[in-house]
């Protein structure tokens, strides 16, 4: 009965007493209390937490026991262990010369059995060559994991044959950040990698088709405060930016044309307007457009919008 009455405390959602569900748990007390009428549900709750206390950071990472969370982008997702190089022993002590030698061998057989056959071996391969990529464009790790996530499904799909791995790994990287909205373009990805952009778009199509991502294209928008930021415009040329591509949107004046060259003329008549004028090469440099295609974009949208521009 004690056994029972314990797991459905867990499961209790609302007091007894007065049917309320605002219900407290006092870990230090080991409470359950109903914090509108006062009663005490259960005097014996479990505290599930650390039996240790820690008032910084630092202290609370010395002793957590639980180690690194799960990641895709390591091979074995980082659940394997690895012998550390310290040469010390579990209490701390040195490890006496006479059995370092033995300690050696052991760790280069930990390492080499973490790789065990060809599939694992280029699975390591790939995802050190995704995490120097996602490093040099400074893609956070969100991005990083579904880049992984993508290039796993990938290789189950057997698509890795007569391609590259750092084609479907350029690949990859392109379609996680179309899928999180951290837009770079092939350009981008392209000058981190020795396959060329036309190479990354096909292998990026493929994927997207066999693999069925659900992937929208990229709008104008999403360039602006990374281009901004790169050309140091204040925050009210990115603002101004903004709201001229919201009136070229709406205006239908963006369908069926590049992103990068829309967002990089919306950001050219922002800096002209507040004051903050780039020239067309400066953007053009940032956006990885040319300046003929700002230009035309340019006279585009002050045409069309009605836009005042002194030059």
């Amino acid at each position: 009965m004690a056994t029972e009455k314990k797991k459905n405390i867990y499961e209790i959602d609302k007091c007894p007493e007065c049917g309320s569900s605002q219900l407290v748990r006092d870990y230090e007390r080991g409470e359950l209390v109903c914090s509108n009428c006062g009663l005490v549900i259960d005097d014996s709750y479990i505290d599930e937490g650390p039996e240790w206390r820690a008032f910084d950071s630092e202290q609370s990472e010395s002793r957590a026991r639980t180690g690194s969370p799960m990641t895709y982008t390591i091979h074995d997702k980082g659940l394997s262990t690895d012998i550390s190089w310290k040469n010390k022993d579990s209490y701390g002590k040195s490890i006496p010369t006479r059995n370092r030698a033995q300690l050696y061998r052991l760790r280069k057989w930990q390492k080499r059995i973490k790789v065990s056959n060809a599939a694992e071996r280029n699975l390591s391969q790939a995802l050190q060559e995704l995490e120097r990529m996602a490093s040099n464009l400074s893609i956070p790790n969100d991005v990083r994991e579904t880049s992984a996530v993508i290039y796993r499904k990938a290789v189950k799909q057997n698509m890795i044959r007569g391609r590259s791995i750092e084609g479907v790994v350029a690949g990859s990287i392109y379609a996680a950040c179309r899928i999180t909205n951290v837009p770079r373009t092939l350009d981008e990805i392209a000058s981190v990698t020795r396959v060329k952009k036309k190479e990354i778009g096909r292998t990026y199509r493929i994927m997207a088709r066999y693999l069925k991502l659900n992937i929208l294209p990229s709008k104008p928008d999403d360039y602006v405060n990374r281009f901004c930021s790169k050309l140091r415009l204040s925050m009210e040329a990115r603002k101004r930016a903004e709201e001229i591509l919201k009136m070229a949107i709406d205006n239908d004046l963006t369908s069926g044309k590049g992103p990068t060259g829309v967002a990089a003329a919306a950001i050219y008549i922002a800096s002209l307007i507040t004051g903050e004028r780039r020239t067309q090469r400066a953007i053009a440099e940032v956006a990885g457009v040319t300046e003929v295609t700002i230009r035309n974009r340019y006279k585009e949208l002050t045409e069309k919008l009605n836009l005042t521009i002194e030059e």
